[in-house]
């Protein structure tokens, strides 16, 4: 087991003050991030050692006892190795997840470190062996060769129609874990979008060795509309309109997925095809409701399959009039 310096990793020395290895761990946390380097397993290494030093250096309390240790290391861990206690054992874990008063910005803790790299412990022996206390929290090693696991995420598909995806729904679903079957009560925000998931806390795979549970994600699919179509946070359908009212002018009455009806004014002259913009008719953004995206209607002339003998001298009058008109 090997000694970690702390201070190198970080790249500041000795008497560094809180505030420049915070800004020293900030600015090599977002340049070695695994979202910034993906697939990059150097990178990755990196951001773990980095966590790690400044999970220790970024407490006071555990800088000083690292800085107490110096040189004496290997004279602790030959005692760890006997049997002996650690001359910093509280009995208890010790976990910096506050970050600086004001500063808004915390160290990572080891729940969100595995999302990140999975079930590998993020933390050496070194730090483990030195910070590690008796009892870890859920997710972490209790003792050499033991540990918990945290349970395995689950994704299912959840069907939902466009009415549901424009109102938001609640939808009561069965889990079924370990031979047992139970109901949980899902709330789909309104403006959902095709594709996205929904996470569930906690209902997942069950952990082992009293791990937290995994999380269940709910993988969304909207089914095909017969009347409007979505395109991001826009909707489109079409709206008929008679012969007359296209020529003459009027209105068309037109029902939002929410069964609302919506009076559109149609100009004299309206040709088919024509789309009129309905700001503020579209779907919602999820988490910001009052947003929403437009409606855009196109016009279908509907012309009259059947025509009564009383229409049909009338269209014959017109047709005489419009046949004079071009000549």
């Amino acid at each position: 087991m090997d000694f970690k310096d702390y201070y190198a990793t970080l790249g500041v020395t000795r008497e560094a003050s809180e505030k420049d290895i915070k800004q020293a761990y900030r600015k090599l946390a977002r340049k070695y991030h695994p979202d910034v380097n993906p697939g990059d397993k150097s990178a990755e290494a990196r951001f773990k050692a980095i966590n790690e030093a400044y999970e220790v250096l970024g407490d006071p309390d555990k800088r000083r006892k690292y800085d107490e240790l110096g040189a004496n290391w290997r004279h602790y861990e030959q005692a760890q190795q006997q049997g002996g206690a650690s001359p910093f054992d509280t009995g208890s874990w010790g976990f910096n997840v506050g970050g600086s008063p004001g500063g808004g910005f915390r160290s990572m803790t080891e729940d969100e470190m595995r999302r990140i790299f999975g079930d590998e412990d993020p933390f050496s022996d070194f730090f483990h062996a030195f910070f590690g206390g008796r009892t870890a929290p859920a997710g972490t090693r209790q003792g050499r060769g033991q540990r918990t696991r945290r349970g395995r995420d689950v994704e299912q598909h959840l069907e939902l129609t466009l009415e549901d995806a424009y109102t938001g729904v609640t939808r009561r679903l069965l889990v079924k874990q370990e031979g047992h079957t139970r109901s949980i009560d899902v709330r789909i925000p309104a403006g959902i979008a095709d594709g996205a998931r929904v996470r569930v806390a906690g209902e997942g795979e069950h952990g082992g060795g009293g791990g937290r549970a995994g999380d269940l994600y709910l993988r969304v699919h909207i089914a095909p509309h017969a009347q409007f179509e979505r395109t991001d946070r826009d909707l489109r359908a079409s709206i008929p309109v008679a012969v007359t009212t296209a020529v003459l002018g009027g209105e068309a009455e037109l029902r939002t997925l929410a069964g609302t009806p919506l009076r559109i004014r149609i100009p004299p002259g309206t040709q088919n095809g024509q789309v009129f913009r309905l700001k503020g008719h579209g779907m919602p953004n999820p988490g910001r409701p009052e947003e929403r995206g437009d409606l855009f209607a196109r016009v279908d002339v509907r012309l009259p399959r059947r025509l009564t003998p009383e229409q049909q001298q009338h269209y014959e009058a017109l047709a005489r009039m419009e046949d004079s008109a071009l000549r």
